[in-house]
């Protein structure tokens, strides 16, 4: 059985880091001096997507439907594969188009000591005549920690409470707190629309490493499923292990491509748990479309 524990963290303090996620390595860290050597190894961390405290509207594809207020803060019920999707995708497609979208979708930026960082909070004016009437986000990160092993998840919530995360942490900043999450077993999942396609694509939620320089790592080849006519953007990383950092080259994420295998339900649970050098740290995480969806 693979456990995978949902994390709605609340942002309390300006995030010094990654400016379009936060990393599984620097969120497995953040957790890591807490947990004893074993559990550190039996767990796996996505990245952590920001995600704005909204009403919203269920996608066409989602076991729910409907609409529901903060539904960008929630840790929503999660019966089949396409519902774990709802909080890993930046568009954010669930928000109202009703609504200033790109507002809403779009997180405020601060200058701290010469650094941009994402403030908790967005706010802006509705309109001129209304200059005074303001509108305010509460920005969350939406992960997951993942485990093959029995009884190591649920990790206690408690322990995510005042941990920081990104670039001067020992000033304060990137300081998160626990505010919803849920528990779910992968292979207790409907898989059913996977099932009954006839065709599909491979979306890339993060980025999938080529090549590292992490002394225990080896190099990755595309996986042979792909199917592309025109090459890949590829994009520079890095990750941070005992104050060392590491680059890293990858298929930049976002991309789509056409699936060649033939075993697509087993497909998409290795999308979720990821594939690839430093899937364990969220690069590689890959979401499996039918053909037709949106």
């Amino acid at each position: 059985m693979t456990t995978l524990q949902h994390l709605a963290l609340k942002i309390e303090m300006d995030y010094l880091g990654h400016p379009y996620y936060v990393t599984g390595n620097a969120l497995l860290h953040a957790i890591a001096d807490d947990l004893d050597y074993q559990t550190q190894r039996q767990i796996a961390v996505s990245h952590g997507v920001f995600t704005p405290g909204q009403y919203g509207v269920y996608p066409d594809e989602h076991s729910n439907s409907g609409g529901r207020p903060n539904l960008g803060a929630s840790a929503i019920d999660i019966e089949s594969y396409d519902d774990l999707w709802l909080h890993r995708q930046a568009q954010h497609n669930w928000l109202l188009d009703s609504r200033a979208r790109d507002a809403l979708n779009t997180t405020e930026l601060r200058v701290q000591s010469g650094k941009p960082g994402i403030a908790p909070t967005t706010t802006f004016d509705k309109s001129e005549q209304h200059r005074y009437d303001t509108q305010t986000t509460t920005w969350y990160i939406h992960a997951y920690l993942t485990s093959d092993a029995d009884g190591v998840l649920p990790l206690e919530t408690d322990r995510f409470d005042g941990i920081h995360l990104g670039g001067k942490r020992n000033y304060g900043y990137g300081e998160v707190s626990y505010h919803d999450g849920q528990t779910i077993d992968l292979d207790a999942l409907d898989y059913s629309r996977i099932e009954d396609a006839d065709g599909y694509l491979i979306e890339l939620v993060t980025p999938y490493v080529l090549e590292s320089e992490h002394p225990k790592t080896d190099d990755c080849e595309e996986p042979w499923w792909w199917e592309h006519e025109t090459p890949l953007r590829r994009r520079g990383e890095q990750i941070v292990e005992q104050r060392e950092q590491y680059a890293l080259d990858t298929i930049d994420h976002g991309q789509v491509v056409g699936y060649g295998g033939d075993r697509p339900v087993e497909t998409a649970k290795n999308g979720i748990t990821r594939i690839g050098t430093h899937s364990k740290y969220g690069f590689g995480e890959f979401r499996v479309k039918p053909l037709g969806s949106t």
